[in-house]
């Protein structure tokens, strides 16, 4: 990465298993201090930490706020995280 203000991840853990993932992520949040991060992904472990989440449906904003926030609305982000977590139950 260079030391730009701007970093821009396109799915960057998309190929990688869960503990790469995490190693990955520990690294990136130790050098995006100060930065604003444009993070693309459908994993949701990845998207709930985002201080803003955007949800597109039809390549339109349909939501946007936190994870919390967004829980709380019970709409598109809700059902796609529900749909994610109960496969890990």
């Amino acid at each position: 990465m260079r030391n730009s203000p701007i970093i821009i991840l396109d799915e960057p853990t998309a190929a990688v298993d869960a503990k790469t993932e995490n190693e990955i992520f520990n690294k990136v949040m130790s050098l995006i201090k100060n930065k604003t991060v444009l993070m693309v992904s459908h994993r949701f472990s990845t998207v709930r930490q985002a201080d803003e989440i955007v949800v597109l449906k039809a390549g339109r904003i349909v939501e946007r706020g936190d994870h919390k926030k967004l829980m709380k609305i019970n709409g598109e982000y809700a059902t796609m995280f529900n749909m994610q977590a109960k496969a890990y139950n």
